[in-house]
């Protein structure tokens, strides 16, 4: 008899062998027909691999990251039988899924223009329309060679297999591709279809190599998620964080420093409003701020083991003939100050916070506006901690990011990310962290997906992803429980015994990186920031010259009770200057003229139109300061 336990804990019990398939149409048809890859014990199989013993099982479909991945890489085979229809002689490669689709590397001098996507993406449809079963079937290393004669990159994939593995290809109406899988079982279910881009690629990402024809595309199980995905990347286009930044004046990127951003007077107004912001929540929760040092020498990122785990992505210099790097992460510098005086269980926890510059070497392909960048700012937090405090302390740091991130309108999942292969610390330390962050999540009642083998070398973490306007996904705070580097630093302090005892760490970062956060958020918010972040909260439009004087004693009305204002009495039509403030999502425009001087009033336009229309000067001054003051979205 074998059990199968499900994903929502019930047992299906089941007399002989069967596939992962036919166990996934005894729960329902309808689960089959969505169904695009198995889950068995943690391992991603394919559904027509056997169950034999006892298992975990979870059918996944193209709502979970996985089964996506399975959807997209059948997907990848039939856009290559497409090409191979107009490009016959084309010599395949690899085609695996990426994180927004799919591509297939071809080794063609064919130009794949227009005119030839419009031609692939039609046979495409042809293909899945005949709904093709796909089979699966293995080889030997001999007969897998034999498959492609005349095709030196299968080849050389073939022969780099281990000596004596069987070796898997999938078939649907005669064309066959190497492959480990997994692949759906037909492929109807790929209900739409279009090529995003065709682009160069070295084979295997090395320049020595030829350049091949990279082609992207994407596939969904109906063409309204294709439509909505479509406008999603346009609107994306609209919003990039790049090109709003440029037009506001937030930031800009030089040739002089590639990687290392420079903020202008708009772009640090909306840093600092973010700044207070933190330093506020912060004070209440009961942390402290402090600033430590940028370059610290090598002994001490030895004991942190950034010097063994992390040195490739760091910066070095010599100071007085001895070594020193520019840090990485703030947290050594934390456990310095910890170390500056002796600590009693009294002290505990003691929450320590930093809004501290950090460099990482990161390689220049890498590198994407404010998202990836050499330089940026941590608002890290070091708690430390009895190990008796391991879990109220990680629940209250979860519901600071709860409102952090509810200020901003910003939703969010947690990871729970687990040991990785390059760790340091004792089997029971991981085991006491992981099982610490774990019952924090649980006792919340924070839903949270795990993460095998994503964890810090020190210690496991809680990653926070947050989705934005348009549901993207943006990896931000994360909450990383630390029991080496209180080890590695011989930190102490004294408990109610009377001894001598080590305590725990949690590193925390809300925003993260700071500069990373205002790209999401000029992205999230499309430029148009709410009023207590704009860099210019209200700009007054004298209708003529006759009015300046009345317009500037708006402005020293707004200006008194702190709001960010200005005049624009340029020498331009006032319907021009009523556009480029626009452009420039300014939350209010007064338009001020001879009635609006005569009544002490102003004539609102406001951004989100809930203010139009003409009032008295102070009411509206007023209802921008609470406005502001409440951090109203």
């Amino acid at each position: 008899m074998i059990k199968v336990t499900l994903k929502d804990g019930s047992v299906k019990e089941f007399e002989n062998s069967l596939s992962y398939a036919e166990i996934a149409k005894s729960i329902s048809p309808r689960l089959l027909e969505k169904a695009t890859c198995a889950k068995v014990n943690g391992e991603i199989r394919d559904l027509r691999d056997v169950c034999n013993g006892d298992i975990n099982l979870e059918i996944l479909t193209f709502d979970d990251k996985e089964g996506k991945k399975a959807f997209w890489h059948t997907a990848s085979h039939v856009m290559a039988q497409a090409i191979l229809k107009f490009i016959p002689d084309a010599k395949l490669t690899i085609g695996p899924a990426v994180d927004n689709g799919f591509y297939y590397d071809i080794d063609t001098d064919v130009n794949i223009d227009d005119e030839m996507i419009a031609k692939i993406e039609a046979e495409f449809k042809s293909l899945v329309k005949n709904g093709s079963e796909i089979k699966r079937y293995t080889l030997s290393r001999e007969e897998a060679l034999a498959k492609f004669p005349k095709n030196e990159y299968k080849q050389e994939l073939i022969n780099e297999l281990p000596e004596g593995e069987e070796i898997s290809f999938y078939e649907q109406e005669g064309f066959v591709d190497l492959c480990a899988g997994p692949h759906l079982m037909s492929i109807s279910p790929i209900g739409a279809f279009k090529v995003m881009s065709v682009a160069g690629a070295y084979w295997r990402g090395n320049s020595d190599n030829k350049m091949l024809k990279r082609v992207y595309g994407v596939a969904f199980p109906k063409n309204k998620q294709l439509e909505e995905y479509l406008y999603i990347l346009e609107e994306a286009k609209k919003r990039d964080h790049r090109k709003l930044g440029k037009e506001l004046r937030f930031f800009e990127m030089v040739d002089e420093g590639p990687g290392f951003p420079f903020f202008l007077p708009n772009g640090m107004i909306v840093y600092n409003a973010l700044l207070d912001y933190w330093r506020e929540i912060h004070k209440r929760e009961g942390y402290v701020e402090i600033s430590t040092p940028i370059i610290l020498n090598r002994q001490l990122w030895e004991t942190s083991g950034h010097w063994d785990h992390y040195k490739d992505n760091m910066y070095f210099t010599k100071i007085d003939g001895g070594d020193y790097a520019v840090k990485p992460m703030n947290c050594p510098g934390g456990m310095l100050v910890y170390k500056m005086e002796p600590h009693s269980y009294r002290d505990l926890p003691m929450r320590i916070a930093e809004i501290g510059l950090v460099h990482r070497h990161e390689l220049s392909g890498a590198l994407n506006g404010l998202m990836r960048v050499r330089c940026f700012h941590q608002d890290d937090a070091h708690i430390f901690m009895t190990k008796e405090q391991i879990r109220d302390e990680i629940k209250g740091v979860v519901r600071l990011f709860d409102e952090v991130y509810g200020m901003f309108g910003l939703t969010y999942h947690a990871e729970l990310s687990t040991r990785p292969e390059d760790s340091m610390g004792s089997d029971e330390d991981w085991e006491i962290a992981t099982n610490g962050l774990r019952g924090a999540l649980e006792e919340i009642g924070l839903p949270y997906i795990v993460n095998e083998g994503d964890g810090a070398f020190y210690g496991p973490k809680i990653d926070f992803h947050l989705n934005d306007a348009l549901g993207r996904t943006w990896q931000c705070g994360t909450i990383q429980l630390d029991m080496q580097m209180p080890e590695r630093f011989q930190l102490e302090y004294v408990g109610s015994d009377g001894e001598k005892h080590r305590p725990v760490m949690i590193h925390r970062v809300a925003y993260g990186s700071i500069e990373r956060f205002i790209g999401i958020l000029i992205e999230h918010f499309a430029g148009a920031f709410p009023t207590w972040l704009a860099p210019v909260q209200v700009v007054v439009i004298p209708v003529a010259e006759a009015h300046k004087n009345y317009a500037n004693e708006v402005l020293k009305k707004l200006e008194a009770v702190g709001i960010r204002a200005k005049v624009d009495d340029r020498n331009e039509k006032m319907g021009y200057r009523i556009r480029e403030n626009q452009l420039q999502k300014v939350p209010y425009m007064l338009i001020v003229g001879d009635k609006e001087a005569s009544d002490n009033a102003v004539s609102v336009r406001a951004r989100k139109e809930n203010l139009d229309g003409v009032m008295p000067v102070d009411e509206f001054v007023n209802y921008v300061v609470e406005e502001i003051k409440e951090r109203r979205l």
